[in-house]
């Protein structure tokens, strides 16, 4: 075949996929083909290497690179002379993405992104060369693209020998790469390992503006989250932490202050490009602010911090509003980009600012955004906290109840201004394990700051999952235009097993627990190492890739390893199911090694072990009367617990094993247990309170 889609000779084979990414490359000259069995077999057969492009579709330098090269009719023309040329979503097919990444590191001895540029072997898929973006004219110390199309075209005709040569060290290096070596049967890693990854963390932290490390600026919620549950352990034992809390408050208090943070709609930006927080990268993806989500209500939870408790809310309604489909699952990004410009849809003037407000809200809003200040992006301005609220208050003469009504009146006149805007891209595909990082963050805030409706959009989409995504057998990664495709990785089941929890307590359905017990079954039978331990990030039956990877290390979304540990371990104390605790056991076995020598890359599988050395708390509440569950499950939730489990169960409940020995007795009833340790049940609000205290 051609790559061109038949009946219209102006599309190539990218024409019939659901990706939006891949769409927005089905109209280049370049005959593109998704990864599958026609691409290779091509390429088999006619002896060419294949160039393989990975990327998706919010990625700003990922359409740079399609603008200089892709549409160009010159490139399209070398690349399709010398080359079987393969374009992939790394959203969609994380699997490539992960090996091709590892193998550009390899390879270059940096680390990778996107767009991922990468020469494969034409029979064995091996890459031999190959980098990120690629100008179109040679600068920035990088060759010409169409300068490196012909020479890695000529070495692979004239050196073809040397490159199979190569590959073998290739391969040899993938496959050790491929599982981390796991520690003796019998040696689990200890407390210690907890302890040493909140020292390695704090030497990273910058006590300036907070976060970790320097620009560019991630957000890295695994570390937030550490942080977090180590301050809440050394609560428990009486003697508080402050340092972690200030750590982690402080990141979190400038990230919200900061452009990374969309101070009209809500939600965060995937990165700052400076040290500041102040200039985003602007494309906002849904799997940092599903975690974000938990962890700013979770914070504002210890401390009281009424701004995080803000950020939270803001974050969730432009989720509901702008992120979740009319059938309930969540969409996946918005793009960088807007008129071929990054950040043009965010940034001000202050005379555009002026004409849409009144007086006194324009002298509150300019003083708090620093629109009286010098620009700050591209001689424009980007909105960020530059004056505390209530400063910008006393500066005008208003309490900061009247200043905060005014910013909130001149919020909405000009979110109703940008909307009327040419908006970024929306990439309006449902991944699963994206989803699942909503609906947990969703179900935690919702619960938190008592509102119903986020917990609704969170049932929804959970909803969605399970009866578009999801057979009864076999869980699809991807979703869009009525499709379900790609069967799904280790993280879709991980990370859906620990939002079904989530949701449980924020709302008992027997539908979501049988789900979770499904969803764990399958991950048991289709993706556990029985001989060594850990999960691999593919099925049994999963395609034949050039390296089958089961990483523990968390990276920008946690690790698919750790979290299937921790839920596991979750799910079977709640049910008393030996089995899912033995798995949950031997994954940390295997990664025992990783986590004492390298305890701050793997946080996630951190969090599993502590609930191993310490089992979490499990409350049970029984009651005929929706109002008394609702009560008795709020006062167990009230602080921040991170290893307390609370399940109110309505009379009705369907329940076998372990739970249906916790059945109702009277009016109402709580069961109180540490692991498999149990007390004596309580029968008063009263005695619950104080059980818990204890």
């Amino acid at each position: 075949m051609s790559g061109s889609t038949a009946g219209d000779p102006g599309r190539n084979a990218l024409a019939s996929e659901t990706s939006p990414y891949l769409l927005q490359h089905a109209r280049n000259p370049v005959r593109w083909y998704p990864w599958g069995a026609e691409a290779l077999e091509l390429a088999r057969d006619a002896d060419k290497p294949i160039l393989l492009s990975i990327g998706y579709s919010a990625c700003h330098w990922c359409h740079v690179m399609a603008h200089e090269s892709f549409e160009d009719p010159e490139t399209a023309a070398l690349m399709n002379e010398l080359f079987v040329n393969i374009k992939v979503d790394r959203e969609e097919r994380p699997d490539l993405d992960k090996i091709y990444q590892t193998a550009q590191y390899l390879l270059n001895q940096r680390s990778g992104g996107w767009p991922l540029t990468m020469f494969l072997t034409h029979d064995d898929h091996v890459p031999f060369a190959g980098g990120t973006y690629f100008p179109r004219e040679p600068r920035w110390g990088m060759p010409a693209f169409k300068d490196l199309l012909r020479h890695v075209a000529h070495v692979y005709r004239e050196r073809l020998p040397d490159i199979r040569r190569q590959n073998v060290s290739m391969r040899d290096a993938l496959e050790r790469l491929a599982a981390p070596a796991g520690a003796e049967p019998t040696a689990i890693a200890d407390s210690a390992a907890l302890l040493t990854a909140v020292a390695e963390i704090e030497q990273s932290f910058d006590p300036e503006f907070g976060g970790f490390g320097g620009a560019p600026k991630f957000a890295h919620p695994p570390i937030l989250e550490r942080l977090l549950r180590h301050y809440a352990a050394t609560r428990r034992a009486g003697a508080a932490d402050g340092n972690v809390l200030h750590m982690a408050t402080l990141t979190m208090r400038r990230m919200a202050m900061g452009g990374i943070y969309d101070h009209l709609a809500g939600g965060f930006a995937r990165y700052s490009v400076d040290a500041e927080w102040m200039i985003p990268h602007f494309e906002k993806m849904l799997y940092d602010n599903g975690p974000l989500l938990g962890l700013y209500v979770q914070d504002w939870q210890i401390g009281g911090e009424e701004d995080f408790r803000r950020t939270a809310i803001e974050t969730a309604e432009w989720v509901m509003r702008e992120m979740q489909s009319v059938e309930g699952g969540y969409y996946s990004a918005l793009d960088a980009d807007s008129e071929g410009e990054e950040g043009k849809y965010y940034v001000w003037t202050p005379e555009e600012v002026r004409q849409h407000l009144s007086d006194r809200e324009y002298a509150v809003f300019a003083a708090h955004f620093g629109l009286d200040r010098p620009p700050n992006f591209e001689g424009r301005w980007h909105l960020r906290i530059a004056v505390p609220l209530p400063h910008a208050a006393a500066a005008h003469g208003l309490s900061p109840e009247q200043a905060r009504d005014l910013l909130d009146g001149a919020r909405r006149k000009l979110l109703a201004v940008r909307a009327r805007r040419v908006p970024p891209g929306l990439d309006d595909k449902i991944l699963a394990s994206w989803n699942a990082l909503m609906i947990r963050g969703m179900a935690i805030a919702g619960r938190t700051v008592q509102r119903p409706d986020m917990l609704e959009s969170a049932r929804r989409a959970l909803d969605f999952i399970r009866t578009r995504m999801w057979d009864g057998e076999q869980l699809q990664a991807s979703f869009r235009a009525g499709r379900a495709r790609h069967d799904a990785y280790l993280d879709d089941y991980a990370f859906l097993i620990e939002a079904c929890l989530e949701m449980l307590e924020s709302c008992w359905r027997d539908e979501d627990l049988a789900f979770a017990r499904q969803l764990a079954d399958t991950l048991l039978a289709q993706f556990e190492d029985r001989a060594d331990g850990g999960f691999y990030f593919t099925s049994h039956s999963h395609e034949h890739l050039i390296q089958r990877v089961k990483s523990f290390a968390d990276d920008a979304m946690p690790a698919g390893n750790g979290s299937a540990a921790r839920g596991l371990a979750r799910l079977g104390h709640l049910l008393g199911e030996p089995r899912y605790l033995a798995a949950s056991e031997r994954a940390l076995r295997a990664a025992a090694t990783v986590m004492r020598d390298q305890p701050s890359a793997h946080l996630t599988m951190l969090s599993a072990l502590e609930e191993w050395l310490q089992p979490p708390e499990i409350v049970i509440i029984r009651a005929d009367d929706t109002d008394t569950l609702a009560l008795w499950r709020r006062s167990a939730q009230q602080e921040f617990r991170p290893t307390r489990m609370v399940y109110a169960i309505p009379a009705g409940a369907r329940l076998d094993g372990l739970l249906a020995t916790r059945s109702a007795q009277g009016r109402a009833v709580a069961y109180l247990c540490t692991g498999g340790e149990c007390r004596l049940p309580v029968h008063s609000l009263a005695e619950l309170v104080a059980a818990l205290a204890r």
